[in-house]
């Protein structure tokens, strides 16, 4: 029986590859990838069958995957983030389903650090309360769906993180992003990540509004940019550290007993 490991190497680069993944890549016959990624990893594959493709190529390089595991190899096929999010994982397990190849490769997926996870660590934190992801690209996910997830998750006042903003050709989903953003707060505290990860890493904390001043013209937001969207407790600490606060603090005071007064509201 063959082998197929989908691995997850984190936000970018490999700064957050976990111990799983390397030793995954280290035991592989095969490594498949998008070609960007791989030159990541180079120091983990040199020496190994490499197979790689560009953008847009996610079923060409799933299904080479795929068929090589059922020829009998260990194959490790690489995604960026965690595979679950937005990445191979659906596609994969789709293909091994429709092709019924169950019973024929021993399948493992190996979770790993998304950017949203990833851009937290970085700034403070930001993800305390309840938070919601939402892809821009509109690829595969119709735009007025997309629209209405913004919509409804701005008036849930989740803390949002956005993936996939923009690219060159793609600017009307991030668009309709800015015009909604128009309803919360100007002040509300937003991050923008490029790049996380990686050498060229760029974090900025701005507001709303300077985010929809910006418009879509924006040079910091690309295929590579998360956005932040804080809710409406979002703060900055005293040193800039961006702090979406669990409540603690508003139960209870410094030596863990319970404020007097407070009562929890259902």
């Amino acid at each position: 029986m063959g082998k197929l490991q989908l691995v997850s190497t984190g936000a970018g680069g490999s700064r957050y590859l976990t111990n799983e993944a390397i030793k995954a890549i280290e035991e592989a016959d095969l490594v498949v990838g998008y070609t960007k990624y791989i030159k990541d990893l180079k120091e983990f594959v040199e020496g190994k069958e490499v197979y790689t493709s560009g953008m847009t190529k996610e079923i060409e390089r799933a299904d080479y995957a795929v068929e090589s595991a059922k020829s009998g190899k260990s194959v490790v096929l690489i995604s960026n983030g965690d595979a679950n999010v937005y990445a191979m994982g659906s596609l994969v397990v789709e293909l091994l389903d429709v092709k019924g190849y169950w019973d024929d490769i021993e399948y493992i997926s190996l979770a790993g650090i998304t950017s949203a996870l990833a851009l937290a660590s970085e700034v403070g934190a930001p993800l305390s309360q309840d938070f919601c992801l939402i892809s821009l690209s509109d690829r595969l996910t119709d735009f007025d769906l997309i629209q209405k997830r913004i919509k409804l998750s701005l008036e849930c006042d989740f803390v949002i993180a956005i993936y996939n903003p923009k690219s060159r050709s793609r600017l009307e989903p991030y668009r309709g992003m800015l015009e909604k953003l128009q309803t919360i707060e100007e002040n509300r505290v937003v991050v923008v990540a490029r790049d996380l990860g990686r050498e060229s890493q760029m974090i900025q904390i701005i507001t709303a509004k300077e985010l929809i001043d910006a418009g879509v013209e924006n040079q910091d937001v690309n295929m590579s940019t998360t956005i932040l969207i804080g809710n409406s407790t979002t703060k900055l600490t005293s040193n800039g550290k961006v702090l979406t606060p669990r409540g603690y603090l508003s139960k209870y005071d410094l030596t863990g007993e319970q404020k007097e007064g407070w009562r929890k509201i259902n």
